[in-house]
């Protein structure tokens, strides 16, 4: 049984929903990140962090693509023209939405007051709206890359939920309709306990 260490409404709700879409069996440590639990386990203090037995692993993508690969699920095999398709529109996610959303998030709260850089949120949920219509404009089917659910829906859904934690309006009626279509999801269903 696996063991996820980190509060639900962080990114580790990414590696809780592959997890439950993989019908895997996990414990949760709903700790905060920077918690004592938490640098115990992980020196940066970072959420979440996956444990199988002696074998410890952060950064949710990193745990996405593991549990991925060793279970048969949510990316293409390795090394096929399908995987390079959503290799290629995760690093996008990363790079045009989820580092805005940290950028955001640095410079609202994580960050020392004096290392803050003021109005740097205007640019943040401008630049975001961008990237989000020029991918909007891409999108043909119910998920983001090729027939089948795959850990680019799930990147994507946690961005967009967070943006609206962020205060970062988001008005795409097709990105609105992907994310709610994916919200709707059984596995993700299941989690909604978590996030109250």
């Amino acid at each position: 049984m696996y063991k996820v260490i980190g509060f639900p409404r962080t990114r580790c709700l990414r590696v809780l929903w592959a997890l439950e879409e993989l019908g895997l069996a996990y414990e949760l440590e709903p700790f905060l990140p920077a918690s004592d639990e938490v640098k115990a386990i992980s020196p940066s203090g970072k959420v979440p962090v996956l444990i199988e037995g002696d074998f410890k692993l952060s950064d949710s993508v990193a745990i996405l693509h593991y549990l991925a690969d060793k279970h048969g699920g949510l990316l293409a095999p390795a090394g096929t023209q399908m995987r390079a398709h959503q290799d290629a529109m995760t690093f996008r996610l990363l790079d045009e939405f989820d580092a805005l959303l940290w950028t955001k998030a640095r410079h609202s709260f994580v960050l020392p007051k004096e290392q803050r850089v003021d109005g740097v949120s205007d640019s943040i949920a401008w630049e975001l709206n961008r990237n989000l219509y020029a991918l909007a404009d891409t999108m043909t089917g119910p998920f983001l890359v090729g027939d089948s659910f795959s850990v680019p829906d799930i990147l994507f859904t946690h961005c967009v939920a967070w943006a609206k934690t962020a205060n970062i309006e988001i008005t795409n009626p097709t990105i609105l309709a992907h994310a709610k279509a994916m919200r709707e999801r059984p596995a993700f269903q299941r989690l909604l306990p978590l996030l109250k």
